[in-house]
């Protein structure tokens, strides 16, 4: 018994230290809470916008580099940021609160990336589709749209791509989001299940695994995932492909979790505003660009980039609206507009093709 009570009491004093420990970092959270509040005053003064994204990733960055990789430090490192961006979203939400239009409905993996760029915080406004995002920041309803742009498996969101091409939005950052796909349902009876409800990059990130698992189900398209799972969730013969969050939120069980056919899934959103990111020194450009129907014009078009000794990270091609055969090219290079390298070819680039839209600089993903 004395041994018992040894322990006991020890239990109880380290649990007085947790508390102790606690009572000061609420205290810590207020005197920053009261910091922000002086700087925003002194932002206000000044006609400077109170939300400055870049100041935050370098805040983050820096927090997250004190853990390193010292095996001493026993705070989970990928645990920081997570952390303080929720302290950084509510102390932000003292003086302006952050309205984010998202692709929804709640539950989306959309819905997910937003959060993770702006903390639960903000005030988030759902929008039924991806051009709707887009109106939304156009209108001055939200600061700033989240969207899908690229997934690893099924590839880029054509949607995402026309709307940057017809509006003058600009990328103001990216995140890069790991999807785990689970198959939602009311029971676990495989045998019982006839419908799958999900959206088109979903079903087609599971196909293999539906087409082996639930052969004789049928492949329902629904507007989002998590529409996808209220379906589910009123209907005893259907289940859905979600996101776990998607599940909790319509009461549903996770009948098999991260079913995608490529254990790499990830997707890649960008943050959308009417004004794109300052120079960081680790920047990306995302700009399109048409070549005149001659031959060799695209090879031309990309030495222009290898000249000016820029690395190409992403190409691809859309149909031209309006433009029978035509195409236009979608383009990802390292380095920011204002780099003078960048400036030079794409520069150099409308005047080769005559068509060049920049659609935003801005940090690369780490």
């Amino acid at each position: 018994m004395t041994e018992r009570k040894a322990d006991d009491d020890r239990l109880e004093q380290l649990r007085r230290e947790i508390d102790d420990i606690d009572d000061r970092i609420v205290d810590l959270l207020e005197r920053r809470a009261q910091t922000v509040s002086q700087v925003g005053e002194v932002k206000r003064a000044a006609g400077l916008p109170m939300h400055d994204p870049e100041r935050e990733q370098r805040i983050l960055d820096r927090l997250q580099s004190q853990l390193g990789a010292d095996a001493s430090h026993i705070f989970p490192r990928t645990s920081v940021r997570s952390v303080f961006r929720e302290i950084i979203s509510a102390c932000l939400s003292t003086q302006q609160q952050l309205t984010v239009a998202y692709f929804g409905p709640p539950g989306t993996f959309t819905h997910m990336a937003a959060q993770q760029a702006f903390g639960l915080a903000a005030n988030y406004v759902q929008a039924t589709n991806i051009p709707g995002v887009f109106d939304a920041v156009s209108r001055d309803n939200a600061a700033y749209g989240v969207a899908p742009i690229e997934n690893s498996t099924e590839g880029s969101v054509n949607l995402t791509l026309d709307r940057l091409l017809e509006t003058e939005l600009l990328i103001r950052s990216e995140l890069v989001l790991d999807v785990s796909q689970c198959l939602l349902g009311l029971h676990d009876d495989l045998g019982r299940i006839a419908r799958v409800f999900s959206h088109p990059q979903a079903l087609a990130q599971c196909r293999a695994w539906l087409a082996e698992n639930l052969p004789h189900a049928q492949l329902v398209v629904s507007p989002s995932t998590a529409a996808a799972a209220r379906e589910a969730c009123a209907d005893g013969a259907a289940a859905a492909v979600g996101s776990r969050l998607a599940g909790e939120l319509n009461g549903l069980l996770v009948l098999r979790e991260g079913i995608q056919d490529r254990s790499e899934n990830v997707t890649r959103f960008v943050v959308l505003a009417k004004t794109d990111a300052p120079r960081t020194g680790h920047d990306k450009t995302s700009f399109v660009f048409a070549t005149r129907h001659e031959r060799g014009a695209l090879r031309k078009a990309l030495e222009i980039l290898e000249q000016e000794s820029l690395n190409l990270t992403r190409i691809e091609s859309r149909p031209r609206r309006g433009k029978l055969w035509q195409y236009v090219f979608f383009a990802d290079i390292e380095g920011h507009r204002a780099d003078p390298e960048v400036a030079r070819a794409l520069e150099r680039l409308d005047e080769h093709s005559g068509v060049v839209k920049i659609l935003g600089s801005y940090p690369a993903a780490g």
